[in-house]
């Protein structure tokens, strides 16, 4: 008689079992490591002494919408500003957009963003409002400002204490710094973030959750 003989199957080796688990355990670790490291960081900004600046010196401007809008619109809030032109094809749209992305955590506040152009020339309010159509501003939250080019260029130099040059000596194009301003409710500058370092919205946000528990509304 004939028989056939058929395979065994052999339960894996307690070796091999331990190998898979560690291997799809290892995602688990790395995922848990970096978020406590994540954590930590976040506390380590949460907490740290936040500087003042100076004052900003009261202004009045024009809005996209050809409204007056200033340091009374602004009174007793926390505003976040940057300087920007409309026709710019350097750092200007990375610290525009970064600037939207601040919209989304900060939708339950009533931190105000401030967008100032340093070509105040070309940019119109109608030009200031179609670029706040494409970056998808909130038009209770974000205002963009226009004026006279003295006014503005005073104020970057001598009240936020950034450089800025109409560019004249350098074929017409306005030069300008990419840093974002925190201001607190007093409208002290309480911080300067360079809008194009990856962890600029980070820190900026954790300066701007501090300021909210510290000055409430």
């Amino acid at each position: 008689m004939n028989t056939t003989s058929l395979p065994i199957e052999r339960a894996p080796s307690a070796s091999a079992t331990a190998w898979k688990v560690t291997l799809l355990g290892i995602p688990l670790v790395i995922a848990t490591v970096f978020f406590f490291v994540w954590q930590s960081k976040v506390n380590d900004l949460r907490n740290r002494t936040i500087q003042s600046y100076g004052t900003v010196p009261n202004f009045q401007l024009t809005n996209q919408n050809g409204q007056p809008f200033g340091s009374a619109q602004l009174l007793g809030k926390i505003w976040i500003a940057d300087f920007i032109f409309t026709s710019c094809s350097g750092p200007c749209p990375m610290i525009s957009s970064r600037m939207s992305e601040l919209q989304k955590p900060l939708q339950k506040t009533d931190v105000h963003l401030v967008s100032f152009t340093v070509d105040p020339e070309k940019d119109t309010p109608e030009i200031l409002r179609g670029y706040a159509e494409k970056l998808q501003a909130q038009p209770a939250r974000w205002d963009f400002l226009t004026g006279s080019k003295f006014a503005i260029y005073d104020l970057s130099k001598n009240g936020f204490k950034l450089a800025a040059a109409d560019g004249t000596e350098d074929a017409g194009v306005p030069v300008h710094s990419t840093r974002f301003v925190l201001v607190d409710r007093h409208g002290e500058i309480r911080g300067y973030y360079d809008a194009t370092a990856p962890d600029a919205v980070t820190k900026l946000l954790a300066d701007t959750s501090h300021l909210l528990r510290e000055q409430p509304k």
